[in-house]
């Protein structure tokens, strides 16, 4: 039998489908036609045209699978169309939900996103017991990721055999967009963050992350949620580690929250009507820095055996990688 991957052209999905291979799994990648494929070229995998918009297409897909790894989302902070990012993450997950359980498989693991966790009130990190608040839904993909999981627990309890993971701030190799995660990093390399903000965020490998999706196929329980993360750390301690890994210095400038908004709100007016191009700060990262993004994994290394790599190794691969494929000095 074979394994169905959704997103494999992605940062999270090209990881996945490495692990995958690494056990000996056959792997079929669902790809969208005139995707960018590079993350897949060099792999001994099946390559499948098919859209989630488009149920008839996920229906052949499946044949002959037995396990599927829904990876695929429009990772977005801002969208010139937001109605594109309701379409891929809750409609393809509605329609790939609908047509792997007609095709009976066996298990299915949905890739969330700590986009969708809630965080306590006493400043605790956030665990898989907390559910976001309605005023917490402050931009297009973390409300659409919400939406998409409130459909998946549902399918769940219908009987649908899905697990959910919510993996937090991924860093390493494949980030070939780069996703928002990564353009920090590359933005860092190249000089061009000045000044930070006082917020924080919880840092995974992200090879560890695909790890931890085939140890919830494999230990996973039906309709309950793995937090895939590691460790907590500020942003002055994030860009620090990065000080340490690439030689490039780290900003020591705090930039007060009204003035990042101020940012913001210009980047995306330059956006919107003149460069047509995703601003530089959005105004949805700057609403989310007021909080610190940190949660609890310990669910996720109890039940799953989720490995924990250190953060400065993590960090490094992630530079090392962006360096030699050119996207920073």
């Amino acid at each position: 039998m074979k394994t169905l991957v959704t997103g494999g052209t992605g940062f999270v999905g090209a990881n996945v489908v490495r692990a995958l291979l690494q056990r000996g799994r056959e792997v079929r990648a669902l790809v969208r036609p005139r995707s960018d494929t590079r993350n897949l070229d060099s792999l001994d995998i099946e390559l499948v045209a098919g859209d989630l918009r488009d149920r008839h297409s996920l229906e052949a897909s499946l044949e002959g699978c037995d396990t599927v790894y829904h990876v695929a989302a429009m990772y977005t902070l801002w969208a010139a169309n937001p109605q594109e990012v309701y379409d891929s993450n809750v409609t393809g997950t509605v329609n790939l939900l609908e047509a792997a359980g007609m095709a009976a498989v066996q298990k299915i693991v949905y890739t969330s996103s700590v986009a969708t966790v809630g965080l306590p009130k006493d400043g605790t990190p956030g665990t898989e017991d907390v559910f976001l608040q309605p005023e917490d839904l402050v931009s297009h993909y973390k409300r659409s990721k919400y939406l998409a999981e409130q459909e998946v627990l549902t399918y769940a309890q219908r009987g649908v055999p899905v697990v959910i993971v919510n993996p937090s701030f991924p860093v390493g190799p494949w980030d070939v967009k780069p996703t928002p995660s990564g353009q920090i990093i590359v933005n860092f390399l190249r000089g061009k963050i000045p000044a930070y903000v006082d917020t924080g965020l919880n840092v995974v490998d992200v090879e560890d992350v695909a790890i931890g999706h085939i140890m919830a196929a494999e230990r996973g329980r039906v309709g309950e949620r793995y937090i895939l993360g590691h460790v907590n750390l500020t942003l002055p301690e994030l860009f620090q580690i990065l000080e340490q890994v690439s030689g490039v210095k780290a900003p020591r400038i705090r930039l007060p929250y009204g003035c990042a908004y101020l940012s913001a709100c210009v980047s995306e007016f330059v956006a919107r009507t003149i460069t047509h191009k995703p601003p530089f700060v959005t105004l949805a990262g700057v609403k989310l820095s007021r909080k610190r993004m940190f949660f609890d994994a310990s669910k996720a290394v109890r039940e799953l055996g989720f490995p924990q790599t250190p953060a400065v190794e993590a960090l490094r691969k992630a530079v090392q990688w962006f360096r030699v494929h050119g996207y920073a000095p």
